[in-house]
């Protein structure tokens, strides 16, 4: 599709766009709970001669105290000097914490401030996203003056959205010991989440809404709630729906920032601009909706405000979604980032016409990308049935290695996606289902016997996609006494093979009790005068 467009169609665009975006507008966003944060006014400001002039000028409406990083002491502010000290900084807005000194020596303090003003040559904290409450400032006369003026006003209550929602449940990060998935720990400009061994924890004060541990996240344990997923697809199917309603032809869905610089004033009048908390608060599941809606291109346009940790989770994803577009045999620069500058760039691929999807957002964020693949393969001319994906891609299958696999079932019970899942019926079984799978590497690192490995992929058929499938399967062992089954033949021979040579299995009757289930073991042992009496080797009667 070109993006060459006749004037008369341009002027049908412009007011279908005008139509299109008033009807964005009055699509209902359900509010999402707040974020608390009181300041007093204490100010720390760090730095040398320059933070004792700059100082005084905070007295009016803060508290300043000084921490002196070098020179000597001026009267004004009260100071703090560091000393040679290290310095640590903890907190937010109205709960800092300034660690100076190693803890537990003589010369160690700790102050609680509400706010800080850093004047270092470079920010003490290097985030991506600072906390708020956190300023840095060169030593230009300009930017002092605005931020002193910033900051002037942040005493009493402020609030924020609470930007995200956490399900313990299905995330991938650890499970049965064992640590898997760091996605979101590594997108985190804002250093807001936190390791809790098998699962995390993001702290709502430091959040920033950045988005980018949604948007790499492969369960959907962390969702972005402001606006919700559900309410995010609402809003793109309906801008869509009004501007196609209207004669409106090639549409473009421009998605930005709203803390970013403002988008160029002369846009094409086929781009549908759509403004986002963050950038990368918008990801994979709305990229695709977008094009199964019925937009010819999506453009992610960076006004350069996004940290590079954010900016790297967002490249991993682009490739993953043109991975996915070419197999299908679309344009794999239908979905591309964009700078401000190069926005109108012409010659990238476009979608073909398609018929618009009419799915809703209701579901998860695995769902709702099924949604838009189902669609989207539906109508593909040159579809492959399967595109295989980069490492590290958060959909693939499983292999296992039967002739080393005990059917013990330890990736069941590690898998967070139960993608992994046993029989159920008598014959012991480990059975898979791809569509869940998050190629999070949990039943890789749990597998007592290194029997399984993982590939990513994605199949497009949804019933392959969804169908369930024996990976192996033994008959069940039976005890050898009462018939019941209580193991598999291949346990039991790795029992007797690992425990032949210990000092409690030297009798022939020992070596046997290990066939022998759980009632009649017990049995057996009591009926055992040697092994009641302690001398289960022996040794007794030597």
């Amino acid at each position: 599709m070109s993006d060459s467009i006749t004037r008369s169609q341009t002027v049908v665009n412009r007011k279908a766009r005008e139509q299109a975006l008033q009807a964005l507008q009055a699509v209902t966003v359900e509010p999402t709970s707040l974020v608390n944060y009181q300041s007093r006014g204490r100010i720390a400001v760090i730095g040398d001669q320059l933070a004792q002039e700059i100082a005084p000028r905070l007295n009016e409406r803060l508290s300043p105290i000084v921490i002196l990083t070098r020179g000597a002491e001026e009267p004004g502010a009260p100071v703090v000097p560091l000393g040679g000290r290290e310095l640590r900084i903890e907190g937010y807005l109205g709960a800092f914490k300034l660690a100076l000194g190693e803890a537990g020596r003589a010369n160690a303090e700790t102050l609680a401030v509400d706010l800080i003003l850093d004047l270092s040559p470079q920010p003490l904290l290097d985030r991506g996203m600072t906390p708020p409450g956190y300023y840095h400032s060169s030593g230009e006369e300009d930017q002092i003056a605005t931020v002193i003026e910033e900051v002037a006003q942040m005493t009493g209550s402020f609030e924020k959205p609470r930007y995200f929602d956490y399900d313990p449940s299905i995330c991938a990060h650890g499970r049965s010991g064992k640590q898997a998935c760091t996605r979101c720990l590594d997108a985190c400009p804002a250093d807001a989440i936190t390791s809790l061994g098998e699962t995390i924890e993001v702290n709502s004060y430091l959040c920033q809404g950045g988005g980018a541990c949604a948007s790499v996240c492969p369960s959907g344990a962390i969702r972005y709630v402001f606006p919700s997923l559900k309410d995010g697809l609402q809003r793109l199917r309906r801008l869509l729906q009004v501007y196609r309603e209207q004669g409106g032809g090639s549409p473009v869905v421009v998605f930005h920032a709203a803390s970013d610089d403002p988008l160029p004033d002369r846009l094409p009048s086929h781009y549908l601009p759509v403004a986002v908390e963050e950038l990368a608060s918008v990801g994979m599941d709305s990229w695709l909706s977008a094009l199964a809606y019925g937009a010819s291109r999506v453009v992610l346009a960076d006004g350069g405000g996004m940290p590079p940790k954010v900016a790297r989770a967002m490249r991993e994803q682009l490739t993953l979604a043109g991975e996915i577009l070419g197999a299908m045999g679309y344009p794999q620069t239908a979905i591309r980032l964009a700078t401000h500058q190069n926005l109108h760039q012409e010659g990238a691929g476009a979608m073909p016409g398609i018929e618009a999807a009419a799915y809703s957002g209701i579901g998860g964020k695995r769902q709702s990308i099924y949604f838009a693949l189902d669609h989207l393969f539906a109508q593909a001319e040159r579809a492959k049935p399967m595109a295989s994906l980069s490492a590290g891609a958060p959909f693939g299958t499983v292999y296992v290695e039967q002739k080393a696999c005990t059917l013990c079932l330890s990736c069941v019970g590690a898998c967070p996606g139960k993608a992994l899942q046993s029989g159920d019926g008598e014959l012991p079984q480990l059975r898979f289902l791809e569509a869940n799978c998050l190629q999070c590497g949990l039943c890789t690192r749990t597998c007592p016997e290194d029997a399984i490995w993982i590939t990513p992929r994605l199949l497009f058929e949804a019933e392959s996609r969804n169908r369930l499938r024996t990976l192996h399967e033994e008959q069940p062992f039976r005890c050898t006494a009462c018939g019941k089954p209580f193991a598999t033949r291949s346990v039991i021979e790795k029992m007797r093979s690992k425990l032949k040579d210990h000092y409690m299995f030297q009798s022939e009757r020992a070596l046997k009790r290990l066939t022998l289930c759980d009632a009649c073991r017990v049995v057996d042992i009591v009926q055992d005068q040697e092994a009641m009496g302690g001398d289960v080797d022996g040794r007794l009667r030597q």
